[in-house]
């Protein structure tokens, strides 16, 4: 069980070279935009453009702060606006996806599966859950602020695991100013 800061991680450049993002976590650590298995990162988008291509790589992709933003592929495949009432979106990362932002720079939470080696699924949690239950994963709290055996979480900070080692749970601390919302990644290898 590895704890993680956002505030703590420097920024990359994009694989595009039109921005930067934040590596929470990848497995195998260190591997790559080439060779990993799975990865999940923090992306702040300020400008409009295109998403970096990433072939065999399937994408879920969450919005995390501001007003939103507009995804859509030149095929059609894809038109789809996100904002912090959407659900996480899905999608190929062969895909080439244009992005437009609704009224501003926002913040998005990624999770990308290298198709065929690893499945998983981002979601967003408000209650209780218990860290370390599936074989890999990884929980960032988005708002609220958390706490687990004592320790405190406040926003953009989180566990993530690379092996099921469930332990105390984290509960989100009553009677903050703002719900509590925490992005749950449970992850698993393909067999």
């Amino acid at each position: 069980m590895q704890r993680l800061d956002l505030a703590a991680i420097a920024p990359t450049p994009w694989k595009n070279g039109g921005g930067a993002t934040r590596e929470l976590a990848c497995w195998p650590p260190g591997a790559g935009l080439e060779r990993f298995g799975w990865r999940v990162s923090v992306a702040d988008v300020a400008a409009p453009g295109p998403f970096s291509c990433y072939p065999g790589v399937d994408r879920q992709i969450l919005l995390w702060q501001g007003e939103g933003m507009h995804l859509r592929a030149a095929d059609g495949s894809v038109d789809r606006v996100l904002d912090r009432a959407t659900a996480p979106f899905a999608f190929a990362g062969e895909v080439a996806i244009d992005c437009t932002l609704q009224g501003g720079p926002v913040r998005d939470l990624n999770l990308m599966l290298r198709r065929g080696q690893w499945r998983g699924v981002l979601r967003v949690l408000h209650d209780a859950c218990t860290p370390g239950e599936s074989p890999a994963g990884l929980c960032l709290v988005l708002a609220g602020q958390w706490e687990r055996a004592g320790e405190a979480y406040a926003p953009g900070q989180g566990l993530w695991w690379s092996a099921p080692r469930p332990g105390a749970p984290l509960r989100p601390v009553p009677g903050g100013l703002d719900a509590p919302a925490l992005a749950w990644v449970v992850l698993a290898p393909e067999n």
